[in-house]
């Protein structure tokens, strides 16, 4: 048995207008599967789909503005494509985020209700990623991560050190699930979290019972009776095992 990552979700005060400025940094379209909720997803593709992690943009009241432990990063093809995505991105909304001294190659960024996300400059190994390079947490201790979530989902480890660790589908295709070591990593309720899906024919509780045997474990975040089930990783991140109606 094993899950697949297939979405990252994103509170918001409005999900319309932020799931329109996401669509439109990716060039992906949207749905909806009903009020107060925003599906980003690629265009031809059939959700779940290795070749991309969507994007879910659910309305909540008052999302804090602290830098989030999970965010994406976002790859370029050349210079000049960083330049455009980057001024792309301000024409929509997005604006400068400060997030430290450094000269760094890579441009960060906030959307429109605050979340961070960093425009890379062009890097082989994303070439194919499609237009989210990586999916990206901030954690205490990379190896840990990667042992966990290499268990808990079917995705391939890549790379791993004291300092970083790189997951992606086993299909080789889309992005990566990248886990980076972040002195002083908060420990907060994110509203920024990743979704994970069973296979079709798996159990959806037998595959939670899985995850708490690896370390997951339950989690409160006031989400009521849902067909799916709030966990929290080995260091605390949130996320959700996903059901039927998803």
């Amino acid at each position: 048995m094993a899950t697949r990552l297939v979405q990252v979700n994103i509170k918001a005060r409005d999900d319309s207008a932020l799931g329109r400025f996401w669509a439109e940094a990716l060039g992906w379209g949207v749905s909806s599967e009903g009020p107060g909720v925003t599906n980003v997803e690629p265009v031809g593709l059939v959700w779940p789909d290795p070749v991309a992690v969507w994007v879910d943009v659910v309305a909540v009241p008052d999302p804090e503005t602290v830098k989030y432990r999970v965010h994406v990063d976002l790859a370029t093809t050349s210079a000049a494509h960083h330049a455009e995505l980057v001024a792309r991105l301000a024409d929509l909304g997005a604006r400068p985020a400060d997030v430290g001294p450094g000269d760094v190659a890579w441009t960060v960024l906030a959307d429109p209700e605050g979340n961070m996300f960093r425009v890379l400059e062009p890097r082989e190994i994303y070439r194919d990623t499609g237009p989210i390079a990586a999916v990206v947490v901030d954690c205490a201790d990379p190896r840990a991560m990667s042992r966990f979530w290499g268990a808990a989902i079917d995705w391939t480890l890549h790379e791993v050190t004291d300092d970083h660790a790189r997951l992606r589908s086993a299909k080789g295709v889309g992005p990566y699930l990248e886990f980076v070591r972040t002195p002083g990593v908060q420990t907060v309720w994110t509203r920024v979290h990743l979704d994970l899906l069973p296979y079709a024919g798996d159990d959806q509780a037998a595959e939670v019972a899985r995850l708490r045997a690896l370390g997951a474990t339950d989690s409160d975040i006031g989400q009521g009776d849902v067909p799916w089930t709030v966990l929290a990783d080995p260091e605390g991140n949130e996320f959700c095992v996903l059901g039927p109606g998803r």
